[in-house]
């Protein structure tokens, strides 16, 4: 098995580089937080932004991104340090200890050091033991939602964080298959799944398995309920014209992100027909970029993974 460090392809150039690289313009003495560290990419470029001087905190809560970090901290020329856990756990502690930020980057979903490592169980393309925690201590893994919770559980999470129109049928058929041994590894659920799907729909919009994975790792890791929670601790942490950024992958994340950026910039919560304003509530973000921001054809060319990223920013007023 390859260690971190053997994985090179670390060095890439992240999604959405200069992109984010623009929108958050970290400057020399400012305190940055990446809070999805992952292998590292971003980090690097917005550390050299800060030109030796300031500090960096990286949050990542996946053991196997210390080699990662100590590379990066060995070339980074400014004072770092990695906390683990739980995005926004993390932010929360940092928040309570009064600690401030001027830019903070959400790189949400998994990272392609996790898809990279095939044992991780996060890839239907490769055969894997079940398990796509991004903390490997977490006490449950797919392999324990595939094969514990009910037919009507399986199906809306399908559904719900897959949008998987086949969900009902899916979720039928890994009850009746685990009802004779249950599911151990990706390429099991990969194969019930492929055969739960009417032929003419397996490979309409990519691989058949892809949605069902998609909903499971977001379950196993509560990845929703981590982003509603962060975003508005993350806005708390940033001093004044600190800057928030954040890329997501899928619709169900963006939807998230685009209606908090929204509310916080309106302000206002006063009902339409009000003639005045009574709340008195001011905004407290102002948005960076009037849309989200996408990848371009070359870059999406050059990295087949960025194609669905989305990349929002906001500045705190």
């Amino acid at each position: 098995m390859r260690s971190a460090l053997q994985h090179e392809r670390a060095d890439h150039v992240p999604v959405l580089a200069e992109e984010v690289r623009e929108l958050l313009a970290v400057r020399p003495g400012e305190t940055v937080i990446d809070g999805t560290f992952g292998a590292g990419g971003h980090a690097a470029l917005l550390a050299a932004e800060l030109a030796g001087r300031g500090r960096f905190i990286a949050i990542d809560r996946d053991t196997s991104v210390r080699p990662y970090f100590e590379r990066f901290q060995r070339r980074a020329n400014v004072p770092a340090r990695l906390l683990r856990g739980d995005f926004a756990v993390v932010l929360g502690q940092l928040a309570d200890n009064g600690v401030e930020a001027d830019a903070i980057l959400l790189d949400l979903g998994v990272s392609s050091m996790q898809i990279d490592q095939p044992e991780r169980g996060f890839s239907y393309a490769a055969d894997a033991p079940l398990d796509m925690r991004m903390d490997v201590s977490a006490p449950r893994s797919a392999r324990d939602v595939v094969n514990e919770e009910s037919e009507r559980e399986l199906a809306e999470a399908f559904r719900r964080y897959g949008e998987e129109r086949f969900s009902r049928q899916i979720a039928r058929a890994i009850v009746r298959r685990r009802a004779e041994r249950p599911f151990e590894r990706t390429t099991d659920l990969v194969e019930v799944v492929r055969g739960a799907i009417p032929a003419p729909r397996r490979f309409g919009d990519g691989h058949p398995a892809k949605r069902v994975f998609q909903a499971l790792r977001i379950v196993v890791n509560e990845e929703l309920e981590s982003i509603e929670q962060a975003l508005p601790v993350a806005l708390r942490l940033l001093r004044p014209d600190g800057r928030l950024a954040v890329i997501s992958f899928h619709s169900l994340e963006d939807r998230i992100v685009k209606r908090f950026f929204a509310v916080q910039a309106r302000g206002c919560t006063c009902p339409p027909e009000f003639p005045v304003c009574v709340c008195g509530k001011e905004p407290t973000l102002r948005l960076a970029a009037r849309k989200a921001v996408r990848p371009s054809p070359s870059e999406t060319a050059e990295n087949p993974r960025a194609a669905s990223a989305r990349l929002r920013a906001a500045v705190k007023t």
